[in-house]
């Protein structure tokens, strides 16, 4: 599974379960947003027991990818059965502050800076 871009690559790897985010996300709304959204949904809908969003190496993200963010996250607060991780980096200037608020709005949700 995945969706590429021209500056953008977000793919699923089966081998650790991570969705991996690459590049940087400037599309412009949330209809641009929809396929990256129905990927992690399309993964999520497995329900497997735990699920990682590696956005390490994703350098910038704008309001509307952030709001898909957020949404999956709210969607994903139903599925007890799943636990969430988010792997960021505070090498990249977005990620502290934007990253930090998903995890209010999922306080099960384990974010992981390095």
């Amino acid at each position: 599974m995945q969706v590429k871009g021209e500056n953008y690559n977000v793919w699923y790897d089966n081998n650790n379960g991570a969705v991996n985010f690459d590049g940087a996300l400037r599309l412009t709304g949330m209809q641009d947003y929809a396929p990256i959204l129905k990927l992690l949904n399309e993964i999520a809908s497995t329900e497997p027991p735990s699920m990682v969003l590696n956005l390490q190496r994703l350098e910038f993200l704008n309001s509307s990818g952030i709001s898909m963010l957020s949404k999956f996250v709210i969607g994903m607060r139903k599925k007890k059965s799943v636990q969430i991780k988010i792997l960021g980096s505070n090498n990249i200037a977005w990620q502290g502050k934007s990253l930090k608020n998903l995890q209010r709005l999922m306080p099960g949700l384990t974010l992981d800076l390095q």
